[in-house]
């Protein structure tokens, strides 16, 4: 009798925690929805702006505005308290549709219909992946290939997540992150370089669950190359075999501690995995 009813108020506290989940669930939805709304209202206050720009021979893309959003966006963010990080990246993204509105709106075709979906069966990461994270490079002379990126491209070095490290720096522009590494970095780098020869290494993904990713990817029967690896600032991330096929390698990251940058120890343990047998 004693289970019985130990039973039957696990059942009551669940229809207590569904209900208010359910409630919760769906004021995100009224949320989500006005945010739509407000999306679609500045979008259409941009095709103003587009038709006033060209009206007075204004050009459409005026450096002094975006880094004027991005930098005050940012603020509010801080005082709002979101990541000012995340809030820009959301403001990058408005932006390039922003510009990509104005100068659309001079085609003469028609915008192509958008169904909400395609009514496919997608797969396990098509739920999952959000975006490409950061992209490794392998160089043979780090110091060069740094300067590179930043004096003819006007990349800028950001902090990486944990301890400094020779031979190896993440640079940013932008939403667009690159980590590159020399052969000082570890010894597997330098195997990597002496068997491979410089170039992009591999390709991360950002995940919203590292390890529901790679249960899809696993029984989907893809090569994996290591388990999900957890680092001390809340990155958890695996790797996948090269694909010849595709010519590429793969990674796969969750953020799931503070928001900080890439990790080098994250970063290194690819190169130390590929010296390893397949796992």
């Amino acid at each position: 009798m004693a289970r019985v009813t130990a039973i039957s108020a696990q059942l009551t506290r669940y229809g207590a925690v569904m209900a208010e989940l359910d409630d919760l669930r769906s004021r995100i939805d009224q949320l989500d929805s006005a945010l739509i709304a407000i999306v679609a209202e500045r979008l259409a206050i941009c095709r103003e702006v587009a038709a006033v720009k060209e009206g007075s021979d204004t050009p459409v893309i005026q450096p002094a505005r975006v880094r004027d959003v991005v930098v005050t966006r940012r603020q509010d963010a801080i005082e709002a308290g979101i990541d000012p990080d995340f809030a820009e990246q959301l403001f990058r993204v408005l932006l390039t549709e922003t510009h990509r509105i104005e100068v659309a709106g001079h085609r003469p075709d028609a915008a192509p219909e958008k169904p909400a979906t395609t009514g496919e069966v997608r797969s396990g990461l098509d739920t999952v992946a959000t975006r490409v994270d950061h992209v490794v490079i392998a160089v043979n002379d780090f110091e060069a290939a740094k300067a590179a990126l930043r004096e003819r491209f006007g990349f800028h070095e950001v902090a990486m997540a944990g301890a400094s490290r020779p031979g190896i720096c993440t640079l940013a522009a932008g939403g667009v992150t690159l980590v590159v590494v020399g052969a000082q970095a570890s010894p597997s780098v330098a195997a990597y370089l002496e068997a491979h020869g410089q170039g992009v290494q591999h390709v991360a993904v950002e995940v919203l669950n590292a390890g529901f990713a790679r249960a899809c990817l696993a029984d989907s029967g893809t090569p994996l190359l290591t388990e999900v690896l957890v680092d001390g600032d809340g990155h958890e991330q695996f790797f996948a075999v090269s694909e010849p096929a595709a010519g590429i390698q793969l990674g796969f990251i969750s953020r799931t501690g503070h928001r900080v940058g890439v990790g080098a120890d994250n970063v290194l343990a690819l190169f130390d995995a590929m010296q390893a047998p397949t796992c």
